[in-house]
């Protein structure tokens, strides 16, 4: 049972293999979109989210009529501030890098999910428009209550998450500097030995 089911994963990463190799020698754009979204209070009690992509060609090749669409962010909920939902580029060489984002005004209280945009771009060796989506968001709870901030259990959760990482910086940081900077008695000893 143990032999053909190594045979069966063997034959799986050969073939893994050689259809990423073919991948990765063929001369075509290769687009990586990330999408972030970030939320700011404001002092009136609305809420605002940042929505920002950056578009990256990992291909071997030029992508032209690169457009993006982001149309998951409902008019009931949300309102444009600033900015455009959508936006095109005329080509996006292979290792460059585009920017886009803009700005919405919350209308709803409540947890909001948010789908990765579409970004659809032409290769000239192919008729069909190829599509790239972005990475998802993290869920948003768009207005929510925020509870008084305790300083005693931040500076807690801090020392619990990072607290092992200082520490070891700090020993490798004293153990450079005892190593570095000469002790005191030998400074004083070299002193005397100059005076005879």
């Amino acid at each position: 049972m143990a032999i053909p089911l190594a045979k069966l994963l063997i034959s799986a990463m050969t073939v893994f293999i050689l259809v990423s190799v073919s991948f990765a020698t063929s001369e075509t754009p290769f687009l990586v979109v990330h999408k972030k979204a970030t939320l700011n209070r404001l002092k009136s009690g609305a809420e605002r989210v940042l929505v920002s992509f950056d578009i990256y060609n990992q291909g071997s090749a030029t992508a032209y009529d690169v457009t993006l669409t982001d149309n998951t962010w409902i008019k009931k909920t949300f309102e444009l501030v600033d900015g455009n939902k959508s936006r095109t580029w005329e080509r996006l060489d292979a290792g460059g890098i585009v920017s886009h984002s803009f700005e919405l005004e919350a209308k709803v209280k409540g947890p909001f999910y948010g789908a990765p945009a579409l970004v659809t771009f032409r290769v000239p060796t192919k008729a069909v428009l190829q599509q790239a989506y972005s990475t998802p968001i993290l869920p948003l709870n768009i207005l929510a209550d925020i509870p008084p901030m305790d300083p005693l259990a931040l500076a807690k959760r801090v020392l619990a998450k990072y607290g092992s990482l200082v520490s070891v910086i700090s020993m490798v940081v004293l153990f450079v500097y005892l190593i570095a900077t000469p002790s005191k008695p030998n400074a004083a000893k070299a002193g005397s030995k100059k005076k005879r």
